[in-house]
This record gives C-alpha cells, structure tokens and sequence, in this order.
C-alpha cells in the first residue's frame, strides 16, 4: 500500500510540474482558444436565457460567466503580479448588467486582460513561485488553476443551455 501511494504521489507532482512548464505561447494560444470557446457559449444562449436559473440554489447563466471573469481578473494579477484594471474589492458579477450584451463584453474584456498580460510575462516568470494567502505555487501552477476555473464554469453553463432547448457549442480542444 505504501509502495502504491508513493507512485501515485509522484505521478501527480510530475503531472503538476509538467503541466507548470507550458510556456508562454502555449498558454497565451490556450487563452485565446478559450475565450472563442466561451464566446461561443455565450452567442448561443438566446438573451433571454442569461437569467436562467437550472435550480434556485444557483447562479443564472450570466452569473456563472460573470464569475469566470472576477476569477480570470483575480487569477491573471495575482499570478502575473499586474494588477487588476477591475481594481481590489469590485466584482463584475456584482456591478454587471446580466444581459446578453453586458455580460458578453464583460467576460470577453477578462479574456482580453487574461491574454495581453499572459503576452507581457516571460517564460521564466512562469517557474518563480509566489504566494497566494498561505499557499505558495509557481505562476504557472496558478495559470493552469486560473484556467481550470474557467473550464468548470463554461461546463456547468452546457446543463443551462441544454435546459432551455440550446445545443452546446462543439468542444473546441485545438
């Protein structure tokens, strides 16, 4: 047993350093693939399905991006140590209009910030490590879970549309 979780934690931190040493044209290609991707999300919900809820309990389809794109703000500075053009304390999530408009120019402008400041930073800014609260990772330790947040949100948006009749964009992996 001990010999099997030994190999297991090896294989994570060798997954997690792997994936830690993409560099900068790979993330930023990975960003902008991304934003399509949720752009594409975004143009299919017909405008009157941003303030859907699936259940009470949760965000409407609006507030789920919303907050991909506080996340991808917060993400993008503390990793790149830019700050925020949406400054310290504001949440687009919370000051946004949840209409189709707003909150697509909303998200797309996060992705254009995620992706003009992934431009500016090195690949050796990407192996220094920094502090996140108590936790400390390397900037692209942080990226990787900046750009797993946004994954998750844009796959709970798939159960939304599929909810109101829409047929989700096809998965864009390249």
């Amino acid at each position: 047993m001990k010999k099997l979780s030994f190999v297991i934690a090896l294989l994570i931190m060798a997954g997690s350093s792997a994936f830690a040493q993409i560099t900068k044209d790979q993330t930023v290609a990975e960003w902008t693939r991304a934003k399509a991707y949720t752009k594409a999300y975004l143009d299919a919900m017909p405008a009157d399905g941003f303030s859907f809820k699936a259940t009470p309990e949760v965000r409407t389809f609006a507030q789920q991006f919303l907050h991909l794109a506080d996340a991808n703000y917060f993400f993008i500075a503390t990793a790149s140590g830019k700050e925020s053009p949406m400054g310290k304390g504001v949440s687009v999530e919370k000051t946004v209009a949840q209409t189709k408009e707003a909150t697509t120019k909303a998200v797309m402008d996060s992705y254009d910030f995620a992706i003009s400041t992934l431009q500016g930073m090195t690949d050796a800014q990407f192996q220094e490590e920094i502090a996140m609260g108590t936790r400390k990772a390397t900037r692209g330790v942080l990226l990787a879970k900046a750009f797993e947040h946004q994954t998750h949100h844009r796959g709970q948006a798939t159960i939304y549309l599929r909810l109101k009749g829409v047929t989700p964009p096809p998965e864009m992996l390249f």
